[in-house]
């Protein structure tokens, strides 16, 4: 399939899922399909317009100028910041605050500037613990945090304290002050002292005496961007933060030593670990590690480059593997390796696709990386199933199950769909010199950030200061 031609059909779906979002749903959170109607959620606090601020770059790069103007326009007029309810940190984080910033650094548009200052200072209070560490839910409003009801003894969870590295650093960055750099840099801080076991990062963490709360360890949900911010910190800093260079290579030593596996069939993948004890299952979430362990590969150990490259092939493979033996080609949200099918779901609670970008993430970095043609035809795969099983009548809705060509859809259409999925796709159909990898750095919900390049004189000064700190 020729790149623009796919290129094509990923602005038509785009197109397809922004006209019927504003027709159905404009303002709402996220568009549901089937019943023509909008949906609010409780993620996001009193916070609005979800599909709109994760849609803002992507309308922008695709070139849907139109569309894009209304959304701009939506958020002069109609983002509310003041609002009161329970929001998740990092959900505000990644979808609201990587938004903006994307959407200023693409524009220039000031106004994305002030709104995004203005919000990033409403999640500061999250901080207020005793270890500083943030607790996941805050009120925009009165700036009270708490713990997830869920999470195991009021801990934090660690992809999401975890998370916040990119966008805080720019926070700083374009409000001259340094105190958001200084909150994520006390996480840091923090997890570099503690122990680890056999050097890996639990899930779970009290925000109050600053332990581990259990031992469970994934690459998947609960574990996952904290791994790709390690990396990406020090790609964005323009490979000068060198703290956090050591601590992903430290990180992935001790995911190969524990984690990862080749199942009887010869395919590569990374298990969870609970207490030691090894679960033979891979995430949907983590699957985004095939491209996280592409990017990284070049500023290991030289040695290891090619080790590097051939794990992120091999990992990406075995997530297409788990599109390919699906009825519909589209892959289950979590995939085992025990009891006879390998990256397959066994359970019917693990077998819907609710069009998560992961896969079609490690497919855009790998054909960057490799400009192999394999990654642009795993890519059209992708499209075809995406519009044969997941477009409906009014937009794009997630299936309950994988595995059976009658589909039952789950009347959602997810804002990372238009800020992901969509975007990972027309990339991986687009030369590499749009949103170039040496000049920008995708957050975990596709929103670029700029790599932050410092001229000599700025570099001595900031030199002199910690020196005489």
């Amino acid at each position: 399939m020729p790149g623009i031609l796919v290129r094509g059909t990923s602005v038509k779906m785009m197109k397809f899922s922004w006209d019927n979002y504003k027709r159905y749903a404009w303002g709402k959170n996220e568009l549901r399909p089937l019943t023509r109607n909008g949906h609010i959620g409780n993620m996001f606090g009193g916070l609005r317009g979800a599909s709109i601020i994760d849609s803002l770059d992507t309308l922008y790069i695709m070139g849907l100028t139109e569309e894009y103007n209304d959304a701009k326009e939506w958020v002069q007029t109609s983002l509310d910041l003041n609002s009161n309810g329970e929001a998740s940190l990092f959900e505000v984080n990644i979808r609201y605050v990587g938004g903006l910033l994307a959407a200023y650094y693409l524009t220039g548009e000031e106004m994305y500037k002030n709104k995004v200052l203005e919000l990033g200072e409403k999640l500061l209070p999250a901080f207020n613990t005793p270890t500083g560490i943030p607790r996941g839910v805050i009120n925009l409003g009165s700036g009270t945090s708490w713990s997830w009801g869920w999470a195991s003894a009021g801990s934090s969870i660690l992809a999401e304290f975890g998370t916040l590295h990119l966008e805080f650093v720019h926070l700083s960055e374009l409000s001259g002050n340094p105190v958001y750099t200084e909150k994520v840099m006390n996480i840091r801080k923090l997890l570099n002292k503690i122990e680890k076991p056999h050097g890996l990062y639990p899930n779970f963490l009290s925000p109050v005496s600053g332990n581990w709360v259990q031992h469970h360890v994934s690459i998947g949900g609960l574990g996952d961007s904290f791994y790709e911010y390690l990396i990406k910190s020090y790609l964005m800093s323009d490979k000068t933060d060198g703290e956090a260079k050591k601590m992903y290579y430290g990180a992935m030593e001790a995911i190969e030593a524990n984690l990862v596996q080749k199942s009887p069939g010869g395919l590569t993948y990374m298990a969870e670990w609970r207490g030691g004890i090894l679960d033979h299952k891979m995430g949907h979430l983590a699957c985004f590690s095939g491209g996280m362990i592409g990017i990284g590969a070049d500023d290991g150990a030289p040695e290891k480059r090619q080790h590097f490259l051939d794990l992120a092939a091999e990992i990406t493979h075995t997530c297409h593997e788990s599109y390919t033996r699906s009825a519909t080609k589209l892959g289950p949200e979590a995939f085992r390796f025990d009891g006879g099918g390998e990256a397959t779901a066994t359970r019917l609670s693990d077998r819907y696709y609710i069009l998560r970008p992961e896969v079609i993430e490690s497919y855009m970095y790998m054909w960057r990386l490799t400009h192999d043609p394999k990654y642009r035809e795993w890519g059209w795969e992708a499209v075809e199933a995406l519009e044969q099983h997941c477009r409906v009548e009014s937009g794009f809705s997630g299936i309950r199950d994988v595995y059976t060509m009658t589909a039952s859809h789950d009347n959602m259409q997810q804002s990372f769909f238009l800020s992901e999925t969509l975007k990972y796709l027309y990339l991986l159909f687009s030369d590499d010199d749009l949103l170039p990898l040496e000049d920008w750095v995708f957050n975990t919900e596709a929103h670029p950030l700029p790599v932050i390049r410092r001229s000599c004189a700025q570099d001595e000064a900031t030199q002199d200061k910690t020196s005489s700190e």
